[in-house]
């Protein structure tokens, strides 16, 4: 019943490897891209499905990674059809990659069937700064670190240790090529657009599929065409197109679509800055976003070492790495939706607190710190991230420091200031260039190589604010700002921003400071004005190497056993979900309703957390613990019993759910809207199926999470009227009863399920209400569905295979 497509793996393995452009070994940097098979692959489509029609660059790529056009008798549909594609590369984080890695193990495979790399940088704790806390992280984190790296040896994974640097700067700097499709194990995958790559973030069981041979799924996006029209003022940076962008969109305004920007300003910018705009592509629920191949690109890719992908890339500028011709004479007629930027116009911009699409403009900021009543001191000013590490991003910013320290100044009283360099080759850099000088005779620390305090990685416990839970502000250059999310405080704001204005908030020490039109105050009591920061788009001198010892292990040995210890806390092997029983889902209790945003940090915190990544039963105990409950008015990580006589009457979301699995007793829950925006993190969706949840209900959901919930076996439901229906499930779900109809029927051509829900008092029925839901499943994932998980399905087709 496993069999799919009626084919080998080691068939599909053949394939895979020829698409690639690897030897099968583990890689330091990218080979040129197959641009010959990409144009016979996208011909073929051209002249078939696609009847020759004009498409945008997005299609293109996609096109041009169809694993099986022959197969295919329409074009595709955007928004209904499934693409069934063959990704080039797949890199990973190391949280994430520990479950990735977990459930590879299981699938059988010898080693990866496309260059992947594991990249240490959620693991090290910011605190004392840079390698003092590399160090501590491996004290810390020891046992992940050799479990990691001895899988990279095993399948042959390019493993980048702890130091080296953030995933997606690393990538940048490494492995993104123009007109190549790579998965990878964080939402801010799509950074590598900036480099013409298609990047999309997934979970771990979508990375294991293109590590194990396995066509990999995706709905059919649309494309959103981002037209930029004349190029950036003095202080202006490509942060502030996408701050002013999800301010435009919303968190789920760019969900389904692929965002793709064109027009005049586009060659106005750097490579850097558009990875900058890519990145933050995923907090409006972006599936990715690209740029066209432009000289910025080539001029990137000859920086670093890789001019021999610039001439190729160079050679198919003008017809795979750019959007049709006919496409950019009309773009109204080819894009699902065009939103106009002009660079010229376009001010700084804060986006926050706690949500990254709430933004303000500079020249209005301080109106809105007043009439919010947020506090205007910045306790702390942040520099650095995946999204802003970039040498142009820290020269810019240094310019401004070097002005400060002219002036005698320093950071300001009571703010702190912190430099987060993106990798180890930025670090070097910036050393020998004098940019780490300027900001710490103003009085930075600069960091490890590594996220730290931006996904929360930030030992801050013993500022007052932090320990008493006291409302601060603090300002960054990151890409998300959810509450508790940097530094376990739910009171602390954070406002994303452009490195050049974390420069000028850490200088004053007040959000409400415009440096375009306030003045500082000099050493000796005079006031004087920012001059517009400067700075270079690359090195004049070339990127420093850095140190050796940062280099990717790049060491393939079969053979190599891979320790996990049966008395690790951190570690677990995984044990396959069971499969369907073939029958309606029956008497499933409501755990929790689930009001307002909830993202994956709600459902799977990180902080503290992370150590617990590649532990599935210790990691649980953290489920959904931010969630806050619709029948209990918005309280956080507290549920009502729903089963006489089982205790206990009351107690948290984890605890309530563990008893229920005890008791074998399914439940679900119930969402609103964009459920599971945010990070990329599967655990957000293994952990429930780990305690027993068979059914998630939304409003609608954000992308990924859908998609991981689908892998891990649990059945995604969105109701079919989601302003109604979620209602009947605020008022005392713990009385609700839920049985389904059509889950034996599932299939594409039908997509209804209905929910018969009875409400119980006293063991007696009291009314029966019928609620239609929806699925959006394709047939092979009904077919994960119904083996019990994706890892289920492979697992059992490699056996066939054997």
């Amino acid at each position: 019943m496993f069999r799919r497509q009626q084919q080998s793996l080691q068939g599909i393995v053949r394939r895979y490897a020829s698409a690639a452009a690897s030897g099968g070994g583990p890689q330091a940097r990218a080979e040129v891209p197959n641009y010959g098979l990409f144009n016979q692959r996208l011909a073929k489509a051209r002249s078939t499905i696609l009847e020759n029609r004009p498409l945008t660059l997005a299609q293109k790529i996609l096109y041009a990674h169809l694993h099986d056009v022959d197969s295919m008798t329409a074009a595709p549909v955007a928004g209904e059809s499934y693409l069934k594609l063959s990704p080039d590369r797949v890199a990973m984080q190391d949280a994430s990659a520990q479950m990735a890695i977990l459930q590879f193990m299981l699938s059988g495979m010898k080693q990866t069937a496309v260059p992947t790399s594991i990249h240490c940088d959620h693991l090290v704790e910011a605190y004392e700064g840079a390698d003092l806390d590399v160090a501590r992280s491996w004290q810390t984190s020891r046992e992940i670190y050799e479990f990691l790296q001895a899988a990279s040896q095993k399948y042959g994974i390019a493993f980048w240790k702890p130091g080296s640097g953030i995933i997606h700067q690393l990538v940048l700097e490494n492995y993104a090529a123009p007109g190549t499709l790579m998965l990878g194990t964080d939402s801010h995958t799509p950074n590598a657009g900036g480099l013409g790559m298609l990047a999309i973030g997934v979970g771990g069981a979508d990375a294991v599929d293109a590590m194990a041979a396995i066509p990999w799924e995706l709905k059919a996006p649309r494309v959103l065409g981002v037209h930029l029209h004349g190029s950036l003022h003095a202080w202006g940076s490509p942060k502030d197109v996408i701050l002013a962008l999800a301010g435009k969109l919303s968190v789920r305004g760019g969900t389904g679509y692929i965002i793709e920007y064109f027009g005049e300003g586009v060659d106005s910018l750097s490579c850097t800055g558009m990875a900058t705009i890519c990145n933050m592509g995923a907090e409006v629920g972006a599936t990715t976003s690209v740029f066209p191949y432009t000289p910025s690109m080539a001029r990137y890719l000859k920086a670093t070492r890789r001019a021999d992908i610039a001439a190729a890339a160079t050679a198919q500028q003008a017809g795979y790495l750019s959007a049709d011709a006919q496409v950019a004479a009309d773009p109204a007629q080819f894009y699902d939706e065009i939103v106009d930027i002009d660079l010229s116009t376009l001010e700084p911009g804060y986006n926050g607190p706690f949500t990254p699409d709430l933004y303000t403009s500079r020249s209005k900021m301080a109106d809105k710190v007043a009439a919010e009543g947020w506090s205007d001191h910045v306790s702390a000013a942040l520099i650095g991230s995946c999204t802003n590490s970039s040498y142009q991003d820290l020269s810019r910013a240094a310019s401004l420091a070097r002005q400060a320290s002219a002036h005698g100044l320093k950071v300001a009283k009571g703010t702190e200031f912190l430099v987060s360099p993106g990798s180890e080759q930025i670090r070097a850099t910036m050393e020998r260039d004098g940019i780490q000088e300027a900001f710490e005779s103003i009085g930075a620390k600069v960091l490890a190589n590594a996220c730290g305090p931006c996904i929360g990685q930030w030992n801050r416990d013993d500022h007052p604010a932090v320990r008493n839970r006291e409302s601060n502000s603090i300002v960054s250059s990151f890409n998300r700002n959810f509450r508790a999310r940097n530094d376990g405080n739910p009171n602390t704001m954070n406002f994303l921003t452009s490195p050049e204005m974390v420069l000028s908030a850490a200088l004053s020490g007040r959000l409400s400071f415009n440096p375009l039109a306030d003045e500082l105050t000099d050493n000796k009591g005079r006031p004087f004005r920012l001059e517009p920061p400067t700075g270079n788009e690359l090195p004049a001198a070339g990127y420093a190497e850095g140190r050796d010892e940062y280099l990717p292990l790049l060491d393939h040995q079969p053979s190599k056993q891979i320790p996990i210890s049966p008395e690790s806390m951190r570690l677990q092997p995984l044990e396959a979900f069971a499969p369907w029983n073939g029958q309606e889902f029956g008497d499933s209790r409501v755990l929790v309703t689930v009001q307002g945003k909830c993202t994956t940090d709600h459902i799977s915190a990180a902080g503290k957390w992370l150590k617990y990544k590649g532990h599935l039963e210790n990691l649980a105990r953290n489920t959904l613990i931010g969630a806050a409950n619709a029948a209990l008015d918005g309280r956080v990580n507290e549920v009502r019993n729903a089963v006489d006589g089982l205790e206990p009457a009351q107690a948290s979301i984890p605890d309530m759910a563990l008893a229920y699995k005890k008791a074998g007793i399914p439940w679900v829950v119930i969402a609103d809207y964009n459920y599971g925006e945010g990070s990329a993190r599967e655990h957000a969706a293994m952990q429930p199926r780990f305690l027993g949840c068979n059914m998630v209900i939304a409003r609608s959901f954000a992308r990924i999470h859908e998609t991981n919930l689908k892998k891990q076996g649990v059945l995604p439901l969105v109701f079919a009227r989601p302003d109604e229906d979620y209602f009947i499930f605020t008022k005392n779900p713990h009385e609700l009863v839920i049985r389904t109809q059509g889950v034996v029927d599932l299939g594409e051509a039908n997509p209804t399920v209905s929910l018969i829900v009875d409400r119980v008092q006293n063991g007696t029925n009291i009314e029966t209400h019928t609620v239609q839901c929806k699925h959006t499943m394709s047939a092979d994932q009904i077919g994960w569905f119904k083996a019990g998980s994706a890892l289920n399905l492979i697992a059992a087709q490699q056996k066939a295979d054997l």
